[in-house]
């Protein structure tokens, strides 16, 4: 009895396993194809290099007002031999705490870039699996797995993405 009871189970167990559509999707490709994802890199570039630029003013009067104050430094009387440096300990500390808050707004203007865009391909995924009745999609660009055969639908999400990034554009 217990051998038909674990038979009859394996059985349905296959049986739901066979019903299993699968589809295997990259999401590197998908992503490259996007023009707000190729408009949201350059925004983020730009910003990067306005970045990387004002850092390395701050780090250029630090260090010309490093250099005066090495020439200097042992004709300074002691009170102002302190003050300036205090005054090259703030300047140090302003740039690496500057650099923070880049980082931080790059990251923060990063998310709010990409979370759009993601939402637009899961969109696209929906769509297609919807449309071909499939259970599970799998991403191989993230997933170390071997593929053979099974249903490729990348380039169908695709059309479907580059329709749900151009209807958002024209918002």
């Amino acid at each position: 009895m217990k051998n038909l009871l674990l038979g009859l189970v394996l059985f349905i167990g296959f049986g739901a396993a066979a019903q299993s559509k699968v589809a295997h999707v990259d999401s590197q490709k998908l992503l490259d194809t996007m023009p707000s994802r190729k408009a949201a890199i350059s925004q983020l570039d730009q910003i990067q290099k306005s970045g990387v630029a004002e850092l390395e003013e701050m780090q250029k009067a630090f260090e010309a007002a490093y250099k005066i104050f090495m020439e200097k430094g042992n004709d300074m009387p002691p009170m102002i031999k302190e003050n300036e440096q205090n005054k090259l300990m703030r300047m140090q500390q302003n740039l690496e705490t500057r650099q923070g808050e880049l980082e931080q707004e790059l990251k923060t203007y990063s998310e709010q870039l990409n979370q759009p865009i993601l939402e637009r391909v899961q969109k696209a995924i929906e769509i297609v699996s919807e449309r071909k009745k499939l259970n599970y999609v799998l991403d191989q660009s993230s997933m170390t797995m071997y593929y053979k055969g099974g249903m490729d639908i990348t380039n169908e999400v695709i059309t479907e993405l580059l329709i749900l990034d151009a209807a958002s554009t024209k918002k």
